[in-house]
């Protein structure tokens, strides 16, 4: 009894050090990401508001085609890590390659559509005329070479698939420092160089891309990786391989489009509300991002192992750590909850000096501290069914709980019963509340574990 206690401990912590491996650089990643976006508005907004427009109505374009190529990413990290799981490596190799076509595909189809209507798009998003001379050239910069973000974030999921988070770390660390660099030589020009504006700075954005491609693509030629592929062999289709991926990955693609869409009703009703409202809105929404990166780190923990031990045939192993994942990204987000809990009147005036901005962001703030376990759930546990190929799931869960739950809060509880952002952030509690709740029964009940990806 005490040799199989002793062993039974001896699993878990090598299944903690194993989540902890990959998690550790994913959050590392996700930070390094966060950390360019304020870079990147930083040096943007020293051209003017207009340019900061310009480049969030490009970001909520962005954001649409985001979904079809995170939705590539599951699909991709969910058959590589079952390949991985059962030591095929070669049927692994030709997953990620089958990929890589898929993202070329996706990625050109979105830039031609983006070179051709650029203008009718911000248009129909109601951008204004002196909003598009902004706009215009930095969507042409970024939008139209979209095939690069597609084809790095599909290299990055083949990686993290066959158990490698150090890599896209890595990559993201260089091309960020790229980007910098960049973005102030390209913006503002050095020497006897003008720099173009914010035309530099979609230029600075897709140079720094395309490096994290050759990056990526050059490391997994090397023989060094557990997926090996070699882009100079001669390439061909197989339809049974995309099919595959696009039945895991659709879903993954219509649940983020579901939880857009929904985001961009109910931010509509909160500007009703009132641009104090509003304004505090959109400041709790940037601070709270930060509590998502634990989440997001062992997400990626949990997608990966999960499914390479469903390869391996370990179906209770891949419960295991779907579960550690879960409870160890809880510890790190319920510490930043507490954070948010008691400073979140100085966490609000770091971005405004408006009193009533101040209390009504901290009052956000102070109701979505109380809910990070639930919301540790909606990370973590959708990322372990999704690695299992359940994303049909997670889907139907985010359009119950963004449509019938979120939105319909918002309205009744914020705009009818006059409870203003207080009520729009008890909707959202509520919603995440409810939806972990969902999750978790699903995971616990075990169906995920009978699911072919193929």
């Amino acid at each position: 009894m005490i040799d199989e206690s002793i062993n039974h401990k001896k699993i878990h912590k090598e299944n903690i050090i194993s989540i902890m491996a990959l998690a550790i650089p994913a959050m590392i990643e996700n930070i390094l990401q966060v950390l360019l976006g304020t870079i990147d508005t930083y040096f943007i907004g020293k051209i003017g508001i207009e340019a900061i427009a310009g480049v969030g109505i490009t970001n909520l374009i962005m954001n649409i085609y985001i979904a079809f190529f995170l939705a590539l990413g599951v699909g991709t990290t969910a058959i590589v890590s079952r390949n991985i799981g059962a030591n095929d490596i070669d049927n692994a190799n030709k997953v990620v390659r089958q990929s890589i076509i898929m993202a070329i595909g996706i990625g050109t189809i979105f830039g031609v559509i983006n070179l051709i209507f650029s203008k009718d798009i911000l248009l129909i998003l109601g951008a204004e005329e002196r909003i598009i001379e902004y706009a215009l050239p930095y969507f042409l910069s970024v939008a139209v070479p979209s095939v690069f973000l597609c084809l790095m974030m599909t290299l990055s999921s083949s990686l993290r698939g066959a158990g490698d988070t150090k890599t896209p770390m890595k990559v993201a660390f260089i091309i960020n420092i790229i980007n910098v660099i960049l973005d102030y030589i390209l913006i503002f020009g050095i020497f006897n160089f003008n720099g173009f504006g914010i035309l530099g700075a979609g230029m600075a954005t897709t140079i720094s891309r395309i490096v994290g491609v050759v990056l990526l693509l050059w490391e997994i030629n090397r023989d060094k990786t557990k997926i090996h592929i070699n882009i100079f062999e001669k390439w061909y289709i197989e339809k049974s391989i995309l099919k595959s991926i696009t039945k895991i990955g659709f879903p993954a693609a219509i649940e983020k489009l579901i939880m857009r869409f929904g985001q961009l009703v109910y931010g509509g009703i909160i500007i009703k509300i009132g641009t104090e409202a509003y304004a505090a809105h959109n400041i709790a929404g940037t601070i709270e991002s930060f509590s998502y990166l634990p989440g997001m780190g062992f997400g990626v923990a949990a997608a990966t192992l999960v499914g390479q031990n469903l390869g391996a045939k370990k179906p209770d192993e891949a419960e295991k750590t779907g579960l550690i994942s879960y409870f160890l990204a809880t510890g790190f987000m319920v510490v930043v909850g507490m954070i948010f809990y008691i400073f979140a009147p100085f966490l609000a005036g770091i971005f405004s000096e408006d009193l009533e901005v101040i209390d009504l962001t901290a009052k956000a703030l102070r109701i979505i501290a109380l809910v990070q376990p639930f919301l540790s759930i909606t990370l973590v546990i959708t990322s372990a069914l999704q690695g299992a190929g359940d994303t049909k799931f997670p889907m139907y869960s985010t359009f119950i709980g963004i449509w019938g739950i979120r939105v319909l809060g918002v309205y009744i509880i914020g705009l009818q019963l006059n409870l203003g952002l207080v009520g729009v952030w008890l909707a959202v509690a509520i919603d995440i509340v409810i939806r972990g709740i969902i999750l978790i029964i699903r995971f616990m009940k075990g169906k995920w574990k009978e699911i072919n990806v193929k």
